[in-house]
This record gives structure tokens, C-alpha cells and sequence, in this order.
């Protein structure tokens, strides 16, 4: 009958200075992105805050109710940017006595929220389009004004959707991707805005194109259902995630890793589980039955820097099995 032993990925730096290295090392760079990535989520909230705030001010000064209207959705981007700076700071938390796995799942959450959100968004749009197209009241108000605050808003949005992408990249963060998803399709719904106003404009100079009219609900449209499209994809790894799904070819990665390593004679039963930015490692190796216990502890720990060199987030925990020679 096997033995199981189950080792831990903090290293007494009595007992095994580089395994302390590494774990001193994991901690410290876990911290920076940590910091990093609450800064970039800060970023967006007062993005966010400055964007309804102009939006507001010329609304109210210029009486144009389209403008308003972009104050209230900036006022809603306002509140998921809010949501996911709360997000990533919980989730940032260290593990407790009843989180054992840490606070990362907050992260899932959060993007489920904001996908939501953002079908929500999507059936509205929809909705108002076609009430559009079938009522023909496409009135829409045109000034210079107009123009300003739409410019605006997309340069702004081009810049923290980039921002956001390059974090969520960075740092395998889902709150981040949903919030940078999230402005991104700002950027086209502020450009079918705009591409709206330029389209009446063209009517009202030429009336003989007067059709331009409907190029503002038809565009929405378009846009809306790509924006469903995009926000399905995530939220499936949203739930994925939120379900313990390993990522695809994690699992064959490290057991081909860990089964090349001398001393390892084979690897087996590799689970995943991720955790916001984490991945918890559990895996059996079978190994030479007349190890001594320091030799086997010593050969799991050379496991646990061989995973955690391709994943710098992995809290390993190794298994090791003797070999019973027949």
C-alpha cells in the first residue's frame, strides 16, 4: 500500500535556502501585481468619473438630451468600474481560516456581473433600434457639442480599454477583462453615435439622402450583436473558471514536465484548480521506494520549482508514491 505525503510550497530557509529564494521571490512579485493591477482598476474609475462628470456639465448647458443620456450610460460604466476595483482588491486578500483557497473567485464574479451587464445593455439597444426603425423617429440633435464630448469619450475609452487588456494579459485577470471588454464596446457604440450625428448632418445638406437617417439604429444593432457575441465567449470563462475548469493543456503540460524530471518515474492524477491569478497544483509521482524521506521531500521540492518555474503563481502540492518492486 502507497504512502501519500503532502508538501508544502513554503520552505524553511534552514532547510532549503533556494526553495526559500523562490518562495521569498513568489511572495514579493504576487504583492507588485497585486499593486499594479488595483492601480490600473483605479485608473478606470476616475476615467469613469471624469467622463460623466463632462458629460454631465455640457448636457445640462447645451439642454441636449442625447448628451444626457451618455452621462447616464457613463454614470453605469462608472458603477462596474467601481465594481471591479472592489473586485480586485478582494481578491487580493490572503487565504483564512474560511477562504482556504484564497479570495480570487471574487475576480469570476465580478466578471459574470459585468457580462451580464452587458447583454442587459445589448437587449436595450436592440430594443430601442428596432422601435426606431419601425416608428421612423430618428431625430437626433447635432452640434458642435455633440461632437466634442463623443470624440472625447472615445479617445478616452481607446485608452484605458488598452490599458485594461494589457493588465488582464498581464496578470490572467478576468474583473479586468470584462471591465476593458466593457469600454471597449464603448468605443463602438460612442462611434455609432458619432457616425449617427454625421450621417443626419449629410441628410439635412442633401435631402436626397435623407435614408442616412437609419444608419444610427441599424449600426447599434450590428454593434450590439457583436457585443453579445464577445460577452457569451466570456462569460463561458467566466463560469468555466468559477466552476474549477483546468485551462486547456495546463494538466499535459506539467505532467510532462514533472514526469521528465530524474528521479520522478511516473506522474499521474494532475488536478488544477484557479483562483484569480493562482493555480493550486495537485499531482502524484511515483518514485524509487528506497528513497530516504529526506531524499523524496528533497525531490519534491525540486518538482514544486520545476511547475512553479513555468507558473511563478503555483501553490503546489506533491504526492509521492514508492515503487513496489514486484
Amino acid at each position: 500500500m502507497s504512502r501519500e505525503h503532502a508538501s508544502s510550497p513554503t520552505i524553511a530557509p534552514d532547510e532549503d535556502p533556494a526553495g526559500a529564494s523562490i518562495s521569498f521571490k513568489i511572495g514579493y512579485s504576487m504583492a507588485v501585481n497585486r499593486n499594479e493591477k488595483q492601480n490600473v482598476a483605479a485608473a478606470s474609475v476616475a476615467a469613469a468619473v471624469g467622463l460623466t462628470v463632462i458629460k454631465v456639465v455640457v448636457g445640462f448647458s447645451t439642454g441636449s438630451l442625447g448628451i444626457l443620456a451618455e452621462a447616464a450610460h457613463s454614470s453605469l460604466d462608472l458603477a462596474a468600474a467601481v465594481m471591479t476595483l472592489w473586485a480586485v482588491r478582494a481578491s487580493g486578500r490572503a487565504a483564512d481560516k474560511d477562504h482556504h483557497y484564497g479570495h480570487g473567485k471574487v475576480e469570476n464574479l465580478s466578471a459574470l456581473f459585468e457580462t451580464t451587464l452587458l447583454l442587459a445593455t445589448c437587449v436595450w439597444i436592440v430594443s430601442s433600434a428596432v422601435q426606431r426603425l419601425r416608428g421612423g423617429n430618428v431625430e437626433i440633435e447635432v452640434s458642435l457639442w455633440s461632437f466634442a464630448v463623443m470624440l472625447t469619450s472615445i479617445l478616452v475609452d481607446v485608452s484605458r480599454s488598452r490599458m485594461l487588456y494589457r493588465a488582464a494579459k498581464k496578470f490572467n485577470s478576468q474583473a479586468l477583462e470584462a471591465d476593458a471588454l466593457h469600454f471597449s464596446t464603448d468605443i463602438w457604440s460612442s462611434a455609432v453615435v458619432v457616425l449617427g450625428l454625421v450621417c443626419v448632418k449629410i441628410g439635412e445638406l442633401n435631402p436626397s439622402l435623407h435614408f442616412l437617417d437609419y444608419a444610427d439604429p441599424v449600426a447599434a444593432i450590428s454593434v450590439a450583436l457583436i457585443v453579445v457575441w464577445i460577452s457569451v465567449k466570456l462569460g463561458r470563462r467566466t463560469i468555466d473558471g468559477l466552476l474549477d475548469a483546468a485551462p486547456p493543456g495546463m494538466k499535459q503540460e506539467i505532467a510532462r514536465t514533472v514526469g521528465a524530471l530524474p528521479g520522478v518515474e511516473n506522474c499521474h492524477h494532475v488536478r488544477l484548480r484557479v483562483s484569480g491569478a493562482e493555480v493550486f497544483v495537485d499531482l502524484h509521482v511515483l518514485m524509487d521506494g528506497s528513497l530516504t524521506l529526506r531524499e523524496a521531500h528533497d525531490l519534491t521540492e525540486e518538482i514544486e520549482r520545476a511547475i512553479q518555474k513555468m507558473h511563478p503563481n503555483a501553490d503546489v502540492t506533491v504526492h509521492p508514491e514508492p515503487r513496489e518492486d514486484a
